[in-house]
């Protein structure tokens, strides 16, 4: 599926990692596949509330919690600079999908980064 929504196929997901030598871009890559897969669900979902956004972002916050092991593995790690680059992208793709009064906690409540 193509993503249709503007607004999110113009932004530059995780950009603060690319401009970081300390992240590895091919594991920030996997983690903007992770951003970019939400946004397809969620065009094909179409959750009405937040009630039905919350678990497909904490589907994708899980699956960045499994990305931590190829940071490590990378000599990198989910740390301060990435925890609030990677919750910014969450809420601007729930922005993005008419949901701004999205709780920035909820959205990604299954983290363990």
């Amino acid at each position: 599926m193509n993503i249709s929504n503007q607004q999110v196929i113009a932004r530059p997901f995780l950009k603060a990692l690319y401009g970081d030598d300390y992240y590895p871009d091919r594991v920030v890559d996997r983690g903007k596949a992770i951003l970019l897969r939400l946004c397809e669900r969620i065009e094909a979902e179409r959750p009405a509330d937040l009630a039905a956004l919350y678990p497909l972002t904490q589907a994708a916050t899980d699956e960045f919690n499994a990305l931590q092991d190829e940071f490590w593995a990378a000599g990198s790690e989910i740390e301060t600079v990435a925890r609030e680059e990677m919750a910014e992208d969450f809420w601007f793709v729930a922005e993005a999908y008419g949901f701004p009064d999205a709780d920035m906690e909820e959205l990604i409540a299954t983290r363990d980064w």
